[in-house]
């Protein structure tokens, strides 16, 4: 597999579907109250980002979906083997790294499944955007 079979146009669609979940994952309507009150934020004092944060979010969503893309980068990859295979990175790296962080910070199990449970959505719905997209 190279770089040149890579879809780059199915990883930077991966990876802003991804950014925009975030959005919708951290928003008050969802879970983002919950978040606030994990990582110990005031109800009146959301963090802010600011334009730069919320530009640094985006190229690291970016490097994810890429290095998502290259696990993947196989003429076989299927919609289902994507997802598969960003559920298995989401949950059995990313979601599990998270749980023991929280462990030694002393951190609340919903940090663990708002913060965990965003990243293993979002590796399956960018894995089968991967997948699918050949």
């Amino acid at each position: 597999m190279s770089m040149q079979t890579l879809n780059v146009w199915a990883v930077l669609v991966a990876a802003v579907v991804a950014f925009l979940l975030a959005g919708l994952w951290f928003s008050p309507a969802v879970f983002g109250n919950a978040w606030k009150k994990a990582n110990g934020f005031g109800a009146d004092e959301p963090p802010k980002a600011g334009g730069m944060g919320m530009l640094i979010a985006f190229l690291l969503t970016l490097v994810m979906s890429a290095n998502l893309a290259m696990f993947l980068n196989d003429p076989k990859t299927t919609l289902a083997w994507g997802a598969t295979a960003g559920f298995l990175a989401g949950f059995g790296w990313v979601a599990m790294g998270f749980g023991i962080a929280s462990v030694f910070e002393r951190r609340p199990l919903t940090y663990v499944l708002v913060n965990g449970g965003y990243f293993v959505v979002a590796l399956v719905v960018m894995g089968a955007i991967l997948g699918g997209w050949r």
